[in-house]
């Protein structure tokens, strides 16, 4: 049988989503079950055990199929990029009504009432949906109130589905500063391939989670004498994404932020640990 990825692939000896049937050996084939990711941020894992590392995260708000859930762990695939991997079970909700809203900045609050002296209950990212039931004013600040009765600032969210056409690259650039974390998706923490692909979320574009992914897939290849705002470079497990020519903007372990950087200076620092760029590609509009 075909060796498969498992970041997108669902197969184990036992079980594998249905789509694998006849290409993959497991006992059962299954087609999964809808849940939405119910907490504000969520690590999704290659096994079900906080031990290991994530491998990405999930949103609140976003879907996954369910195709296995077993000792407090739910085996899942996200909606959004197809990514395979364990979320614990109480941070998935079967049955919540569908998003209306999506959130646009890097970090907003949510509060139990519209009322922004109350302490927060979570922190929300950018790339967080959620289901708008009615609004409300105080202190001349409007706010939004979700169907349990939290309430987020107003001008934090747009309505899903208008955010196409805006540039990525400057919504890249709104996450300097935030903490490098690896696999980290989220205005609390973000990784190299994760910062590309929530930004280009944001504008309405698909882009797979991971660097190798990215490499292979997402746009065309171009040469270095073409490069212009918005192309991607790429090293052996690192993404960058050039402001311009000479800039580029990247989250990296060398700062542990997301950081701008001279690209012929990242090049030079870089190529110790990682030698030179493998190829560069320009996301299609």
């Amino acid at each position: 049988m075909t060796m498969l990825d498992r970041r997108l692939h669902a197969y184990r000896p036992d079980l594998a989503e249905a789509g694998l049937e006849g290409k993959v050996e497991a006992l059962r084939f299954v087609k999964g079950a809808p849940a939405r990711v119910a907490v504000p941020v969520v690590g999704l894992r290659p096994e079900p055990d906080l031990a290991r590392g994530i491998d990405t995260e999930l949103l609140l708000g976003e879907d996954v199929t369910v195709f296995d859930r077993a000792d407090d762990w739910c085996w899942v695939k996200a909606t959004s990029d197809g990514y395979v991997g364990y979320v614990k079970a109480d941070a998935l909700l079967e049955g919540r009504p569908a998003p209306t809203h999506i959130v646009t900045v890097q970090r907003t609050f949510l509060y139990p009432e519209p009322e922004l002296r109350m302490p927060h209950q979570a922190i929300l990212s950018m790339g967080s949906r959620i289901h708008v039931a009615g609004e409300a004013e105080a202190r001349g600040n409007r706010y939004l109130v979700l169907e349990d009765g939290t309430a987020i600032f107003a001008k934090h969210v747009q309505p899903i589905g208008v955010l196409d056409g805006a540039d990525y690259v400057e919504i890249a650039a709104r996450f300097l500063e935030t903490p490098y974390l690896w696999g980290g998706r989220s205005g609390l923490g973000i990784d190299c391939s994760g910062l590309v692909q929530l930004a280009m979320l944001m504008t309405g574009r698909a882009a797979p989670r991971d660097t190798d992914m990215q490499a292979a897939g997402l746009g065309q290849p171009i040469d270095r004498s073409e490069i212009r705002r918005g192309d991607l470079v790429f090293w052996k497990g690192h993404v960058a994404v050039f402001e311009n020519p000479e800039t580029i903007l990247h989250a990296n372990g060398h700062s542990m932020t997301v950081a701008c950087e001279n690209f012929a200076a990242a090049v030079e620092r870089i190529g110790w640990l990682y030698e030179q760029p493998t190829g560069y590609r320009r996301p299609i509009s």
